[in-house]
């Protein structure tokens, strides 16, 4: 089994073992809309595969702990992630001057931002391909103001994520990423 995968698994069965569905505040239409860039929300649990597979992220509640884990992935680009619920409201947000509660930029220059809104239903997903190399910071609405932070590195490290952290909390350095491939949040938390 490839390196990616086996780390892709084991981030899947860490994620796998969260039993605890604490009520979070929710904001936004909580309809999952797309974002505007022909992005996709299904009820349909997705499985993360190897190379040529889908990259999934998911968006977590955990007691009074909110995070997507991983925390940091590395895809090439034109791979498309899914950010799925494990429990709790969450939105995968760019941050991108003006979407959402954005107020700094941290994606390259011309990448096409997202926003999935708030989704509520476990298992809901959103999906958003990756284009343009570099960093990318996002976050979560709901939960922006408590940290609850993501990075995604496409093709190579770049853009004006690097050489300094979100205004909203921590992400592993795009290097780092970029090497381990997938950046779990216990391991980055712990």
């Amino acid at each position: 089994m490839e390196r990616r995968q086996i780390l892709k698994t084991a981030g899947v069965l860490a994620t796998g073992g969260v039993t605890s569905l604490a009520g979070c505040s929710s904001s936004g239409n909580g309809d999952g809309g797309d974002g505007g860039g022909g992005e996709t929300t299904t009820t349909e649990p997705q499985e993360t595969g190897g190379e040529g597979g889908s990259n999934t992220v998911m968006m977590v509640t955990e007691g009074s702990e909110y995070y997507f884990d991983p925390i940091g992935l590395f895809v090439e680009p034109g791979a498309t992630v899914t950010f799925e619920i494990q429990s709790g409201s969450h939105s995968a947000t760019a941050y991108k001057e003006g979407t959402g509660p954005a107020s700094v930029t941290r994606i390259p220059d011309g990448a096409e931002t997202f926003n999935s809104e708030t989704l509520s239903e476990q298992g809901a997903t959103y999906e958003h391909t990756f284009e343009t190399s570099g960093t990318y910071d996002f976050f979560c609405i709901p939960h922006k103001t408590l940290g609850m932070v993501g990075r995604i590195v496409v093709g190579e490290a770049g853009g004006p994520a690097e050489g300094s952290m979100p205004p909203d909390g921590d992400v592993p350095e795009s290097q780092t990423i970029v090497d381990q491939d997938s950046v779990s949040y216990s391991s980055f938390s712990g």
